[in-house]
């Protein structure tokens, strides 16, 4: 990787893995680690971490919420930094925390202090650590999906697409309402499921409609609902996270595609 400014001491950063990571996708915290590694982190995973308690904050279930934000917060404090593979998963630690605890409770101040550490990889990569190239290959023309709570919460459009420009030899066209809704939503596809596939149905044309043999996204949720969608339709493009191409781990399966 190629950085910007002056040699920095290596940060200290912890790996948020979110459970769809954990359950369903290792590779994509394989090649956050990687990433982070060859940017000149010292990479630690925590083991105490759980779920960041998102679901249950969504849904109105507050004190469960606060619950999880709790463990969280305990098990990566001491740490410079912490990344998560997830626009959401991390906007949920930098954002919603804080708002979780009153004004006056210990746990407020701990959950803002533990929120401004907090980062998407990408964005951590180009606006924190400076990161502007990596050193990778892959020819296929690839389109990008930007996530609600990512591009929404955290600002999170340019720092993918500038990454994925210095891979060689891969060509980004860009879809039709790139910024719109996929459908998932978390719960909302669970509550909406006849509206959810409608979504997902108009972001698959538009996936297919620029002639993209890879859709990349940096969420999971996202990436699961719009390969599924796929899959179901015979659409012939195929579906990655974004840091998977940025670290070169393009051998495996797609998502969605048997083992």
């Amino acid at each position: 990787m190629k950085l910007q400014g002056k040699p920095m001491p290596a940060p200290r950063v912890a790996l948020f893995v979110t459970c769809l990571v954990d359950m369903f996708r290792p590779s994509v915290g394989f090649a956050t680690v990687k990433l982070l590694k060859d940017a000149g982190c010292v990479v630690e995973v925590p083991e105490a971490q759980t779920c960041c308690g998102q679901p249950a904050w969504n849904s109105g279930d507050r004190e469960t919420a606060k619950g999880f934000a709790r463990r969280v917060i305990a098990a990566f404090e001491g740490y410079d930094y912490v990344v998560a593979p997830s626009g959401s998963c991390a906007a949920t630690l930098a954002k919603d925390y804080a708002a979780m605890f009153e004004m006056g409770d210990p746990w407020r101040e701990r959950a803002s202090a533990f929120g401004a550490r907090s980062h998407e990889i990408t964005s951590f990569l180009t606006d924190v650590l400076g990161v502007n190239a990596v050193a990778q290959e892959a020819r296929v023309v690839a389109t990008y999906h930007d996530s609600c709570s990512g591009l929404r919460s955290l600002g999170v459009k340019a720092q993918p697409r500038a990454l994925l420009g210095s891979v060689t030899g891969l060509e980004l066209r860009e879809m039709a309402e790139a910024e719109v809704c996929c459908g998932f939503g978390g719960t909302f596809c669970v509550k909406y499921p006849e509206i959810s596939n409608v979504m997902v149905g108009d972001k698959t044309r538009n996936v297919a409609a620029t002639g993209a043999a890879l859709l990349l996204a940096g969420d999971l949720g996202c990436l699961m609902n719009m390969a599924g969608k796929a899959s179901r339709e015979g659409r012939a493009f195929r579906a990655r996270h974004v840091v998977e191409v940025l670290a070169g781990d393009m051998a495996g399966p797609a998502i969605g595609d048997a083992k």
